[in-house]
């Protein structure tokens, strides 16, 4: 009787186990967003959804020093960001708290990573 109610546990357990979704483990869950500015001096917002997690992401728009680095970054995703001043997350950083962490236009950045 105690076998066949712990192979039954244990049928139930797996069950269980491979019917949850697969975690995202390596990615920071929501968006983090920035402003940048083109050449011809408008605006634009930019919206990074589930970026992956410890990985330097250098922001396309802003990785060359030509252009005006990014600002007004907002981290709405589970995970700490840190933003650097430079490109290939080198330079000055900040970090941004998760779940709403964000900084005014005075914090200039090119690159973030996720912890």
């Amino acid at each position: 009787m105690r076998l066949r109610r712990a192979a039954t546990v244990a049928a139930t357990a797996l069950a269980l186990a491979l019917s949850l979704p697969a975690s995202s483990a390596g990615a920071a869950t929501g968006t983090f967003s920035y402003v940048y500015e083109d050449l011809g001096g408008g605006s634009h917002l930019s919206v990074l959804p589930d970026p992956p997690s410890r990985q330097c992401i250098t922001l396309s728009k802003v990785a060359s020093e030509s252009a005006p680095p990014s600002h007004s970054p907002r981290n709405d995703t589970g995970s700490t960001a840190t933003v650097f001043t430079g490109a290939h997350c080198d330079g000055d950083y900040f970090t941004l708290r998760p779940n709403g962490g964000h900084a005014s236009e005075r914090l200039k950045l090119r690159s973030v990573v996720f912890s």
